[in-house]
């Protein structure tokens, strides 16, 4: 019995000697940031970095400057030697510290990074981004395969807009949804103050999460937002007209939360149909956002169909991206966690892949890989039960978010009734 349970510890301790070792390929790693930055996505290069650190058969940490583009113009920064304590400052900043780029690379551009990638022995490639970052790394990969390069690709999820498909959520969005709901807050106030029609349009192409998350600055019954409109449903622009309108009878002021993206019942978003000219950026999406098209044609719509004079709006726009002051302490550190286990999941054997967020009980998270093809270019949406009505979310929306943003308390606040 004593030596059958030497032999036992014995093949264990070769199993994980295996997997620790022989297992981690010899070679350096390089790491991008791709698509739009966030508050926290330096957290997730930083938890990479530190994590490549600890595997002594990678040689050298290389980043490319500006994503995909960088690494075809060799635009590398040797992250090998660069103190723990100023990548602690780097993780602390908003926006990319690598820089970022839109480019969407076909097999011509592969076989040019691949030809980089061999000059410097490159082995692992990681790359921080959204769905379409996640389509380049699948790019990547099949290419590398078809031209016999062994090369291990992850992709670290990235996105304020929590649309990837397969994580519970992304890295990047509670940062965000804490803005959205700190700035609603301070809205509500405002226009309380001086009464009428207010409409805030929210990043959001395809997805409502963040516009969604505008429900935490709701505090009482007659706090804004009072209606939220989301591009999971269809948006009618008489109906609303008449929403706004009834909240206006009722409360004498109307808070309005509208996500970019909303369309019509062809699918058509609301704001393409009013441009004249419509961008498109490299991944062929019609450029949304820098605009404040749909906030003007809807604060005309109501001025002239419910007769209400003081209507005003905001389009957010890129504020909600890399917002310095409302970043989440749980983003932050999830953040960190995918750059490390991207890393893990990297030396663990031949393995490609995306970092999923899984949520565990009632609040906690594991992470995990999926497949590429799982993530890459497609979109996730709002679940039909975070929805109360066309108009508004549901409480379901308001307990699934609430952990992500962290302890967002906005203090004692009164209101003008008791004066």
């Amino acid at each position: 019995m004593i030596v059958y349970n030497i032999r036992t510890s014995w093949f264990y301790i070769c199993v994980i000697y295996y997997i620790r070792v022989i297992n981690v390929m010899k070679g350096n790693a390089l790491i991008a940031q791709g698509g739009g930055p966030t508050a926290v996505i330096n957290q997730s290069l930083v938890g990479a970095i530190l994590a490549l650190r600890t595997h002594g058969d990678i040689e050298r940490v290389y980043g490319a400057r500006h994503g995909v583009r960088g690494i075809v113009g060799e635009q590398f920064v040797d992250l090998t030697s660069i103190s723990k304590d100023d990548l602690e400052l780097v993780a602390q900043m908003p926006g990319s510290a690598l820089g970022s780029t839109r480019d969407k690379p076909d097999l011509t551009y592969c076989e040019k990074m691949f030809d980089v990638m061999k000059k410097y022995n490159i082995r692992y490639f990681f790359y921080i981004g959204g769905n379409d970052s996640a389509d380049t790394c699948r790019i990547v990969n099949e290419s590398a395969r078809q031209v016999g390069y062994e090369l291990r690709v992850i992709h670290i999820p990235k996105t304020i807009d929590n649309d990837l498909v397969g994580t519970d959520h992304c890295p990047g969005f509670g940062s965000a949804a804490r803005f959205v709901a700190s700035a609603f807050r301070g809205v509500n106030f405002d226009n309380a103050s001086l009464p009428g029609v207010y409409i805030g349009v929210v990043m959001g192409r395809h997805a409502g999460f963040l516009t969604a998350s505008s429900i935490l600055a709701k505090q009482e019954e007659g706090d804004g937002p009072h209606l939220i409109y989301t591009p999971e449903k269809v948006f009618d622009v008489h109906r609303f007209v008449h929403d706004v309108k009834d909240v206006y009878e009722k409360y004498g002021r109307c808070i309005v939360a509208v996500s970019e993206g909303v369309v019509d019942e062809d699918g058509v978003p609301i704001a393409t149909k009013l441009s004249k000219q419509v961008e498109h950026d490299a991944h062929g999406n019609v450029q949304l956002s820098g605009s404040g098209t749909l906030g003007d044609l809807l604060v005309d719509m109501i001025k002239n169909k419910a007769n209400i004079s003081r209507v005003r709006q905001d389009t957010f726009g890129y504020l909600q991206r890399s917002f310095f002051g409302c970043v989440s302490e749980v983003d932050a550190r999830e953040a960190r966690e995918v750059g490390a286990h991207a890393v893990k999941f990297a030396v663990s054997g031949d393995v490609d892949g995306s970092v999923a967020i899984k949520r565990v009980g009632e609040y906690r998270v594991k992470y995990e890989l999926i497949g590429l093809g799982v993530v890459a270019a497609k979109t996730k949406k709002m679940d039909d039960a975070f929805f109360e009505n066309d108009h508004m979310v549901s409480q379901a929306f308001v307990d699934y978010v609430k952990p992500l943003v962290g302890d967002i308390d906005f203090g004692r606040t009164y209101h003008f009734s008791i004066l």
